[in-house]
C-alpha cells in the first residue's frame, strides 16, 4: 500500500495511507452488476436470475452500507497534492468508461437475441438503466476536471445514458444556482421526488441548451454545428441507439425507452436527495452567498462511496468542485443522510417516509435551528408547512 509523506517545518514528517486504496476497485464492479443476472441465467437456465441485479443494488447495497458503517477519515491537507497526482485513481475513472459501453451493448444483445419473459425483460432493462445512470456519475467526476482527456471522456460516457447535456448543465448551471429557488436540480422542502422530476428533468435540459447557446453566440458559431458540445455526445447516442434498432428490430424500442428513462431517473434521484430543502442566504447586493459544505446533504457510508467515486461526500464537492474523489473530506455538523444513496433512493420513492425522516433532520440542522424562513420551501406547500410548524412566513 502506497504511503504519501512530506516534511513540514511545524509538524515534522506527515504521512498518510489510503486504507481504501484497493477497495476503490469496487468502482469498476458497479457498472457490471447487470451482468450478474445474465451470467446466472446462462449457468442455471433460470430467468429469475434477471431479478438479481436490482436486489444487489437496492437490497444488498443498503445492507452493506449498514454493516460497514461510515468513514470519517480525511487525508492530511498538506498531502492532498500528492494524492491527487497519483494516476492510480485517475485510471479507475478511465477504465469505468468502456465498462459502461460493454454492459449497455451486452445487455442489449441479450435482450435482442433471447426469448425472455416480460418480467425478466423489464427487470434486466431497469437494472441496466440504473447501472448506466451511474455513468452520469462517472461523467460527473471526469467532467469537473481541467484536462482535455477527462472532459472528452465525460462527453463520451454520457452518450450511454443519452444525457449529453449533463456536463454543461451541471458544471455551469447547477453549481452556480445550487441550493437556491432558481435551481431546477435542487429539491424543495415539501416537494415529492415525483413533483421534483417534472421540474428538474425539463429544467436542466433547458438550462443546458441556454448556456451552450449563449457560449456559441459569443463565439459567433452556429448553434447547430459540431462545435455544440451537447450535440457531440448526442450524435454518439443516436449512432448507438439507431444501430441497435436496425440490428435487433422493434424489441430495442421498449428497451431503449425504459433504459433511458431509468438512467435519467438515477440522476433525478441523486439530485433530489443531495440538496433537499437547503438554501443559500441572499446577500445585500442580491447575490447568493458562496456555496458552503452545509448546503449539501452528505453521506460517509463506506460501501456505496466506494462504488460511486465518493459522490456521497457531496458537501466538499460543491464547496470545492475540482477536488478529486479520493481527497474529498468529511466535515463535522453537516447535513447528514441516514443511509447511502441506494437506501436513500428507496426512501425518496415513498414520499410520506421521506418527509418523516428528512424534514425533522432538516429543521434540526444548526444553521437552520427550526426556522422555516432559512429553508428552500416548495411554494405550493409553504402555507401548510408554516402552519404545521407554527411559524410566521417571513
Amino acid at each position: 500500500m502506497r504511503t504519501y509523506a512530506i516534511d513540514t517545518p511545524d509538524n515534522g514528517t506527515v504521512t498518510y495511507r489510503d486504507n481504501k486504496r484497493l477497495f476503490w476497485l469496487l468502482s469498476l464492479m458497479n457498472p457490471l452488476i447487470p451482468f450478474v443476472g445474465i451470467a446466472g441465467q446462462i449457468v442455471t437456465g433460470n430467468a429469475l436470475w434477471l431479478l438479481a441485479p436490482l436486489g444487489l443494488m437496492f437490497g444488498m447495497g443498503p445492507l452493506l452500507d449498514w454493516l460497514f458503517g461510515e468513514d470519517e477519515n480525511n487525508p492530511p491537507e498538506v498531502l492532498v497534492p500528492q494524492l491527487e497526482k497519483d494516476t492510480y485513481y485517475r485510471i479507475l475513472t478511465f477504465l469505468t468508461v468502456p465498462l459502461h459501453f460493454i454492459v449497455f451493448f451486452g445487455c442489449a444483445i441479450w435482450v435482442g437475441t433471447q426469448n425472455l419473459p416480460w418480467w425478466g425483460f423489464l427487470a434486466l432493462t431497469v437494472a441496466v438503466g440504473f447501472a448506466d445512470g451511474f455513468a452520469i456519475n462517472t461523467g460527473h467526476e471526469l467532467g469537473h476536471k481541467r484536462s482535455r482527456l477527462e472532459t472528452t471522456l465525460a462527453k463520451i460516457v454520457l452518450a450511454v445514458p443519452a444525457y449529453g447535456h449533463f456536463w454543461i448543465e451541471h458544471n455551469r448551471g447547477h453549481h452556480r444556482d445550487v441550493a437556491t429557488p432558481q435551481d431546477p436540480a435542487s429539491a424543495r422542502m415539501g416537494e415529492s421526488i415525483y413533483k421534483f422530476a417534472r421540474r428538474e428533468i425539463p429544467g436542466a435540459f433547458h438550462r443546458a441548451w441556454m448556456i451552450e447557446h449563449e457560449r456559441l453566440c459569443r463565439k459567433k458559431v452556429p448553434v447547430w454545428s459540431f462545435s455544440n458540445e451537447i450535440l457531440q455526445s448526442y450524435v454518439l447516442t443516436a449512432v448507438m441507439q439507431i444501430g441497435l434498432i436496425a440490428t435487433f428490430g422493434w424489441i430495442m424500442i421498449p428497451f431503449l425507452v425504459i433504459h433511458n428513462f431509468f438512467s435519467w431517473w438515477v440522476l433525478t434521484s441523486a439530485n433530489y436527495i443531495e440538496h433537499y430543502g437547503l438554501l443559500r442566504n441572499k446577500q445585500a447586493d442580491g447575490k447568493y452567498e458562496r456555496c458552503q459544505p452545509h448546503h449539501s446533504w452528505n453521506a460517509n457510508h463506506k460501501y456505496s462511496n466506494l462504488l460511486l467515486f465518493h459522490l456521497q461526500r457531496h458537501s466538499d464537492h460543491h464547496a470545492n468542485p475540482t477536488r478529486r474523489y479520493q481527497s474529498l473530506r468529511h466535515f463535522e455538523d453537516l447535513p447528514s443522510l441516514p443511509s447511502g444513496y441506494y437506501g436513500m433512493y428507496i426512501i425518496a420513492y415513498i414520499p410520506w417516509l421521506w418527509y418523516k425522516l428528512l424534514d425533522a433532520r432538516l429543521l434540526a440542522l444548526p444553521h437552520i435551528a427550526g426556522d422555516l424562513n432559512t429553508i428552500n420551501v416548495d411554494p405550493d406547500e409553504r402555507e401548510r408547512l408554516f402552519a404545521k410548524y407554527g411559524q410566521a412566513s417571513g
